[in-house]
């Protein structure tokens, strides 16, 4: 599974190190929603009795949000962004920290009444953080479990406290979302983020505060629950047993047997005596831990048990997963009953005065009556069920059409989203994407500006995908995918610098209609221009001038690394953004991406400050943002042979291979085979650029059909100018086709492209 913002090999790696790439995140209008599945929720109540109660959803989409609930109503206060990731699991610690966990492999702490700002980043796991657990009356203890067996107990406040800045890896400050330090160890003994997207944390390198390790646990652990002043862990995973732990050493006290399939969902009374376990087996098992055995089991679902909430007093669940159903069971008399069906399967759950808060696979969290405070009335309405002990017993039932019916029909209110992205096809122009979402809606997006320029609304994928057909070729600059709900645009060095248009192509005015645009170079200039200034603000005028963030010693590296880098002409717009290049800046896109230090980050490109170095972003995209410079880049010239059709009397023109860039244009090649007939020699353009340059004869550099525009007005013509076909295969070539577009849908063959020249008379 790619993990976004991934990048570059493991350091021993002897293959050549891949270097980070930048992505940026596509938001659509209403930045207050999410966009992806809610995969945990948080309540915070107020202390005060007027006071605002809040609550915290972490989802797919690589965010958290802070709601300040009324009675009917949730409004988005907040958002928590700096994972690059899924946001798998958050718990409040003490009164008001946030801990979230992420398939990024961090954990991040937050203040719960901040803007939304990181505090610090917390690197142990090596593989996705699945799971968190918190000690109700211990502020400090917060245990997180994951993909690999790994579970790891953590005292926040010492993880929070500011280390020295020379050991300061593992725990990165993370103020900005950033690292800020300035003062880190040496790049060589930071291991990158390994191509199969593990971080290994070298520990005897980072003298600073080092969670406690509860090491047992031989495979993923997805569920962990902790009793109240911490004092007692369980957990469970893919092994299908409960393991007992205490955090405090991270021993292991016992393990319990019984579920036949994944353990999903746990929770632990206030005292540690007993624990709840829900399973992907479809039932919930209670135990008591001091007979280390199980002394119920409750068949209520009739597929997986994904989410668990007690009533305070432990005597009643609330139970949801899989089924897209939500059950209250009373854990005594197994009375079940059926509270309400969902339309998507259910993550978690959370427990709010007399009411649930339900997250599930859709972006929109709903409140639901729960009579939480006295769940005996809502048993008082009538059809319950006895829960069996058997699993298939409740499958049986269902199957047997008396499911029972659900209690309430509507929620007291929902938090509307946004719908996922679940569909998309980058169309042969590279520059527009279309979409489809959860909702059926297909949209057209253009992501060199981020937004989005149709909305056909419910119509066929497919059939408005064949509508929007073009016949050109342009090379693949980027690649996209939705995992976060959106869209992720992943740039990588040197593919995405291989996309060259034509200015007059992206209607940018005031620029010669033959200049080449570099759909990255301004791509990036387009969403680093609100950091630029920012920057340049910093730096005073002067010091904007040089344009070089590098230190000298990383520019000298550099140059001699890259000897062939090249600097691009059009260096006096340098600080100019194209109008086909401005992004948003009311739903601004978010970077993702990872410098020299400091591991991954995210933040939306209207809040970087201009701080912002190499130890944040990419050493190649500050090259060419700030220097103007592009790495070497292949194929972007075209051969060519050019050859009279046979059985005509034209003369021949050309005796070689000829080159020329591959956006070029064949009425290009219908002016150079013009004046060859009409010219003793082509006209000298005095174009610098890509020259139709035959590969192996004579150094004909800048011809008339070069990539400049054809200045006819030069010398008169010493004779009529005939008219000219171009073909290729025998069809006739549409004049505003590229080269790379002939050899892509005309030519289809590996070898050197053919293009035939005939004389039309009569016109």
């Amino acid at each position: 599974m790619h993990r976004v913002g991934s990048a570059g090999n493991n350091s021993n790696s002897s293959r050549p190190r891949k270097e980070k790439r930048l992505t940026y995140v596509l938001n659509d209008s209403d930045d207050t929603k999410h966009s992806a599945g809610i995969n945990c929720l948080a309540v915070l109540k107020s202390s005060v009795s007027d006071g605002c109660n809040y609550l915290f959803t972490g989802s797919r989409d690589g965010t958290l949000k802070r709601w300040a609930l009324a009675e009917d109503a949730a409004t988005c206060s907040a958002t928590f962004e700096s994972h690059v990731d899924w946001v798998n699991d958050t718990v409040i610690a003490g009164e008001n920290t946030l801990v979230s966990c992420s398939s990024d492999t961090t954990l991040k702490i937050w203040n719960c009444l901040s803007d939304g700002t990181c505090t610090r980043t917390l690197r142990q796991h090596s593989d996705y953080v699945t799971c968190l657990a918190a000690a109700e009356r211990n502020a400090n203890v917060v245990a997180s479990g994951g993909l690999g067996g790994e579970v790891f107990v953590w005292d926040i406040e010492a993880a929070v406290t500011p280390l020295s800045k020379s050991s300061d890896v593992m725990e990165d400050d993370c103020s900005n979302g950033i690292n800020g330090s300035a003062n880190s160890l040496p790049v060589s003994s930071l291991r990158p983020i390994s191509s199969n997207n593990s971080i290994t944390a070298h520990t005897t390198q980072c003298p600073g505060y080092v969670p406690i390790a509860a090491k047992g646990h031989k495979e993923s652990v997805y569920a962990l629950a902790m009793n109240d002043n911490g004092s007692l862990l369980v957990s469970g995973g893919t092994e299908k047993v409960v393991r007992v732990w205490d955090p405090r050493t991270g021993s292991k006290t016992m393990k319990l047997r019984g579920h036949t399939d994944n353990v999903r969902a746990l929770l632990l009374d206030s005292t540690g005596r007993y624990c709840l376990s829900g399973s992907s087996d479809s039932m919930i098992r209670l135990w008591d831990l001091g007979q280390q055995r199980c002394v119920h089991s409750y068949a209520v679902h009739t597929d997986s048990v994904w989410a668990l909430a007690s009533t305070p007093t432990f005597t009643r669940v609330y139970s949801g997963g899989r089924d897209l159903s939500l059950y209250l069971t009373d854990l005594t008399t197994r009375e079940s009953l059926l509270l309400c069906t969902k339309e998507h399967p259910v993550l978690q759950l959370a427990l709010h005065d007399d009411s649930i808060w339900v997250a599930t696979t859709d972006s929109s969290v709903h409140r639901w009556p729960a009579e939480g405070r006295n769940p005996q009335k809502v048993f008082q309405r009538g059809g319950s069920f006895l829960a069996g002990n058997l699993s298939f017993s409740r499958a049986r039932v269902s199957l047997e059409g008396s499911t029972p019916a659900a209690v309430y029909k509507e929620p007291i209110f929902s938090i509307p989203g946004t719908p996922a992205i679940v569909q998309h096809e980058i169309l042969n122009n590279r520059r527009h994407v279309l979409t489809k979402d959860s909702a059926g809606l297909v949209k057209l997006w253009e992501i060199t500006r981020g937004v989005v320029v149709e909305d056909y609304g419910q119509v066929s994928f497919d059939e408005k995908k064949q509508q929007l057909f073009e016949m050109v070729s342009i090379p693949a600059w980027f690649t996209v995918d939705t995992r976060l709900g959106s869209l992720s645009v992943h740039l990588d060095t040197p593919q995405c610098f291989s996309a060259e248009m034509y200015s007059v192509d992206l209607n940018i005015t005031g620029k010669p209609e033959d200049d080449k645009v570099n759909l990255a170079r301004e791509t990036l200039k387009g969403l680093l221009a609100h950091w630029m200034t920012k920057r340049r603000q910093r730096l005073g005028s002067q010091a904007s001038a040089n344009g070089d963030v590098l230190s000298g010693k990383d520019n000298t590296a550099r140059s001699l690394a890259h000897s062939r880098i090249e600097v691009d002409g059009n260096a006096e717009n340098d600080s100019m953004v194209h109008p086909p290049f401005e992004f948003s800046t009311v739903s601004p896109p978010s970077i993702i991406s990872e410098g020299s230090q400091g591991g991954p980050w995210r933040k939306k490109i209207t809040e970087l400050d201009g701080t912002e170095d190499e130890k944040d972003f990419p050493w190649w995209v500050l090259d060419c943002v700030l220097n103007n410079r592009l790495p070497p880049r292949e194929n972007t010239k075209c051969s060519f042979y050019l050859h009279p059709c046979e059985g005509t009397a034209v003369q021949i023109l050309t005796q070689g291979k000829l080159s020329a860039p591959r956006i070029l244009r064949i009425n290009k090649v219908v002016n150079y085979v013009v004046e060859k007939m009409v010219l003793d020699k082509p006209i000298d353009t005095g174009s610098t650029d890509g020259s139709l340059a035959p590969g192996h004869g004579g150094q004909l550099q800048h011809s008339a059909v070069a990539d400049g525009s054809f200045k006819s007005g030069l010398k008169p013509w010493p004779k009529p100018r005939p008219s000219v076909e171009i073909l290729c295969n025998n069809q006739v070539l549409s004049t505003d086709m590229s080269l790379a577009t002939v050899r892509a849908y005309i030519w289809k063959k590996p070898e050197d492209l053919v293009l035939n020249y005939r004389v039309v008379q009569g016109r």
